[in-house]
């Protein structure tokens, strides 16, 4: 009997890896060779909001080094549990910008739908780590109640897609969405806001990129990388197959103590966004949520080092300083007064 030929190697699917996902501290430190390390690792922080980083990522990370910039965006620590002054637990005001089940509507002309609790990865500094997720979920049976606040609203322009992680939903239920918004003649764009394609690369599909291209209107995905290193060859291909699909790429990061506060790992950023097709569009001021005050980078050192990064990089490679502030009509622009003092401006 003649062996049957062996099939050709399938690609990895998403949904793989993202099971295979680390979410034990001790394993995480043990595949970086820093099990003996002195980290004031928490199982109780850990317990709180839980560990998950795709392995993909952890491989970015540097091998034995306990203050790898990638490591400490994820790695659940002691520093987590101490209350900080000004620090709660809805640092945006979300709460009070809710218009519907799973809508929020804060700015003009826009609505951001939560479309999913779930991540790829948890970032320690996450605003919405003590979001009620299960409570406001808007692709909650079948998107109806956000398509009627849409529907209802006509100064309603374009759609934002955050979470948790959008992208985290299978594509079907995606195009559920959007096979709906087409009949809402007032909506004109379509922004989603991402992590996946930087921690999980493999999210960006075949099927994900056909849903993309297919769509009417035009696309935005904001992804969200705060460091030269997320970036790999893998993480190139997503962007430029999101890219192909007629998406705009832009990149959100968050000013994080230890991890980029300093000029090179701003200017590597911007520099290494951009060679995979990724514009840098804001740098965010970090939200005072709950168990993140050991990220937080003051106004006076953000401002120097922005300041020393608009006089090295070309203007486009140079992201917008904000803030954002419960209750605004906007982000704000932090901005220094003429007397040296520090002010946030409205963007």
């Amino acid at each position: 009997m003649i062996p049957a030929a062996p099939l050709p190697m399938q690609p990895r699917r998403w949904q793989q890896a993202w099971r295979e996902a680390v979410r034990d501290p001790r394993e995480l430190l043990a595949l970086l060779g820093l099990q003996d390390a002195a980290l004031a690792v928490s199982e109780e922080a850990a317990v709180q909001f839980a560990l998950r980083v795709p392995r993909g990522f952890v491989a970015r990370m540097r091998h034995g080094d306990p203050h790898d910039p990638l490591l400490r965006q994820v790695l659940p620590l002691d520093a987590e549990l101490r209350a900080a002054p000004g620090f709660g637990l809805d640092a945006v005001g979300d709460g009070a910008a809710k218009a519907g089940h799973g809508v929020i509507h804060k700015y003009a002309g826009r609505a951001l739908l939560v479309a999913t609790g779930s991540c790829a990865v948890n970032c320690r500094y996450c605003f919405r780590r003590h979001f009620p997720y299960a409570e406001e979920t808007a692709a909650a049976g079948g998107w109806r109640a956000a398509l009627a606040v849409i529907a209802g609203d006509p100064t309603i322009e374009e759609v934002l897609l955050s979470g948790g992680d959008p992208l985290s939903l299978a594509t079907s239920k995606l195009a559920e969405l959007t096979d709906a918004l087409r009949s809402i003649p007032h909506v004109r764009r379509l922004r989603i806001h991402t992590r996946l394609p930087i921690v999980l690369p493999e999210r960006v599909d075949d099927e994900l990129c056909a849903w993309l291209a297919a769509l009417p209107w035009p696309v935005a995905i904001v992804v969200h990388a705060n460091h030269a290193n997320e970036f790999d060859a893998s993480v190139d291909a997503a962007m430029r197959a999101l890219r192909d699909a007629g998406a705009v790429l832009l990149n959100q990061a968050v000013l994080l103590r230890g991890v980029n506060d300093t000029v090179d790992a701003l200017a590597a950023l911007a520099e290494r966004g951009f060679a995979a097709g990724v514009l840098p569009y804001y740098l965010h001021q970090l939200d005072r949520v709950a168990g993140a005050a050991h990220f937080e980078v003051d106004d006076a050192t953000a401002l120097a080092l922005h300041a020393a990064l608009v006089a090295r990089q070309s203007g486009y490679l140079v992201p917008r300083l904000v803030r954002e502030v419960a209750g605004d009509a906007s982000k704000r622009a932090v901005l220094p007064t003429g007397d040296g003092r520090i002010t946030p401006s409205m963007a």
